[in-house]
């Protein structure tokens, strides 16, 4: 499969899209190269990209620098074949026709884990559901 033609289209939503929407997508891309399509979009987004989430994707050889965070659309939600919505502050209604989830991910800061160890583990819990999402849609 080659990006644009049969390849299933994903977005990856979270508040700010500078940290958990990016880390998925990132880890998305790099897995599936061309066999999925990948956009992440904030339902608020902030400034710029969360600096941790962007060096523990660097510590699997990941680049997103080029990366900003993007408004969630219309065009990209009617462009899409899975919305997938990270964490519970991010807000979206379901389309009809498309498939919509939310992964509630793990939140080590809730256990008092904080830095460069907190984003790890929610990387960690981001690439595990992409890996299965990932094998779910294209059977590989």
């Amino acid at each position: 499969m080659t990006e644009g033609t049969n390849a299933p289209r994903i977005l990856f939503v979270c508040s700010k899209n500078g940290g958990k929407s990016q880390l998925a997508a990132g880890l998305m891309r790099d897995l599936a190269g061309n066999d999925v399509t990948v956009h992440s979009a904030g339902t608020k987004p902030g400034s710029c990209l969360n600096n941790e989430a962007v060096d523990s994707l660097n510590e699997l050889g990941i680049d997103i620098t080029g990366e900003h965070p993007k408004p969630v659309t219309d065009e990209v939600l009617e462009a899409v074949d899975v919305v997938i919505v990270l964490g519970t502050e991010a807000k979206l209604e379901p389309r009809k026709g498309t498939r919509f989830e939310t992964w509630e991910t793990d939140e080590p800061s809730t256990r008092g884990i904080e830095g460069m160890e907190r984003m790890r583990l929610v990387r960690d819990d981001i690439s595990t559901r992409v890996r299965k999402l990932y094998a779910e849609l294209t059977g590989n």
